[in-house]
C-alpha cells in the first residue's frame, strides 16, 4: 500500500530557495496516490523568516540573505553543518495530526541525541529540542490540503555565529548549541541515518526507496 511506502532523498548541500520551491511544487501537485517523501540535506547560509515573523527579530543579518517563507514560526538560520529534514507527508492519509507530527519530530531528535549520551528535551511552550537550556534543533511546518512540508533542523557541526544576528525563533538572547560541542568525532552521516530511522519507524513506513537527487 502507498501508505506504507516512503522515498528518502539524501541531497547534500543545496541553496534554500530552489529547494523550498520544489517542496511547494511537490505538495501542490501531489494526489492521494503520491508516495510520501523525506528529504535530508544541508543548506547554504540563509535566514528564513516564518509567516509570523517580525522584523524586530532580525538584528543585523549582514551578507546572509533573508527569505520570507510559508512555514510557521519566526526567524532561524540554516547553514552547512546543520542537518535539515523535510517531511513531505500526506498526514490525512497517515491519520497523523500536526501536533502529533511535531511530537514525533521532537521525540526522534531527543532519542537520537540519547544514542550519543546527550540528554535533550522538548519544551511545551517553545517548539524545538534543547540541551541545558540551549537550543539544538528547530521545528517549522506548513500543512496544505492535509499534506505537510518543511520540517526540522538539527545543529551538528556548524558556524553558530549567524544565530547572534537574529533572535532565534523570536526569543531574544536564546543560546544555541550543536552536537559537535557535546560529543567528539562526530559522523554527520551517521547522525542523519539514526534520525531518519527513528522518524521512519515512528511515522510507520515498511517500504523504503532511497534516492540521491530531486530528479
Amino acid at each position: 500500500m502507498v501508505t506504507d511506502k516512503v522515498i528518502i532523498r539524501n541531497l547534500g548541500v543545496l541553496p534554500y530557495e530552489p529547494t523550498w520551491l520544489r517542496m511547494q511544487q511537490f505538495t501542490n501537485e501531489r494526489d492521494d496516490s503520491a508516495t510520501d517523501e523525506i528529504w535530508a540535506l544541508q543548506h547554504e547560509p540563509v535566514f528564513t523568516q516564518g509567516q509570523a515573523g517580525k522584523e524586530e527579530h532580525l538584528l543585523g543579518t549582514g551578507d546572509i540573505p533573508v527569505v520570507q517563507v510559508d512555514r510557521g514560526g519566526q526567524v532561524t538560520y540554516h547553514g552547512p553543518g546543520q542537518l535539515v529534514i523535510y517531511l513531505l507527508l500526506n498526514l490525512k492519509r497517515k491519520k497523523i495530526g500536526v501536533r502529533e507530527l511535531v511530537t514525533i519530530m521532537e521525540e526522534s531528535v531527543v532519542e537520537t541525541l540519547k544514542e550519543y549520551e546527550v540528554e535533550a528535551y522538548a519544551k511545551p511552550d517553545a517548539p524545538g529540542v534543547y540541551v541545558n537550556d540551549n537550543k539544538i534543533a528547530s521545528l517549522g511546518l506548513r500543512v496544505r490540503r492535509g499534506c505537510s512540508f518543511h520540517g526540522l533542523a538539527l545543529n551538528l557541526d556548524m558556524d553558530l555565529e549567524p544565530f547572534l544576528r537574529i533572535n532565534p525563533c523570536g526569543y531574544a538572547g536564546m543560546a544555541m548549541t550543536q552536537l559537535a560541542t557535546l560529543v567528539g568525532n562526530l559522523d554527520q552521516a551517521e547522525v542523519a541515518e539514526r534520525l531518519l530511522k527513528l522518524l521512519i519507524n515512528k511515522i510507520g513506513y515498511a517500504e523504503i526507496t532511497r534516492l540521491n537527487s530531486l530528479d
